[in-house]
């Protein structure tokens, strides 16, 4: 899925992030605060935004782009109003996370760390979330499901529709 990012509606927040690397700039490690400043802001770290730091930190975009990568709190894409979590730990698993995930993904035309075209959903793979008497649990944001069938998922999601 891809995102079109306009920079005339982030115009705004185009100004707040160059505000924060001009706090940063010249400090030791000034990529990380300055990265999840700009995640805050934007939601998400589209190559335009990666771009701007790497111009405004001479930091080449490559290790920009790496960093935003390897750490799991960034996101390249922008997250859903609503964030579906299905845990794939080993009860969860063992008890039909898959299918929850494929029905999901059925329903939504969405993939596992995608976003929907509408921005409304996002669905993310996660790992054991500590719930493994209720497996399998998927997540709606703060709410949680247990003890689900794969035949529920429609009904859930149309609560968030």
């Amino acid at each position: 899925m891809e995102f079109k990012f306009d920079f005339a509606a982030n115009k705004e927040n185009i100004q707040k992030l160059r505000e924060v690397i001009e706090e940063n700039k010249g400090k030791k490690g000034a990529l990380m605060p300055v990265l999840h400043k700009a995640q805050k802001i934007f939601g998400y770290l589209p190559i335009e935004v990666q771009s701007i730091i790497s111009e405004e930190l001479n930091i080449p975009l490559s290790e920009i782009y790496g960093v935003a990568t390897f750490y799991a709190q960034f996101s390249l894409v922008p997250k859903g109003e609503y964030q579906i979590g299905v845990c794939l730990g080993t009860a969860c698993y063992v008890k039909g996370a898959q299918d929850i995930i494929d029905k999901i993904k059925d329903q939504l035309g969405v993939e596992v760390d995608g976003t929907t075209k509408d921005r409304k959903f996002s669905l993310q793979a996660t790992r054991c979330i500590g719930a493994c008497g209720l497996a399998p649990v998927m997540t709606i944001n703060e709410d949680v499901y247990g003890k689900l069938d794969a035949n529920e998922v429609p009904e859930i999601i149309n609560k968030y529709m």
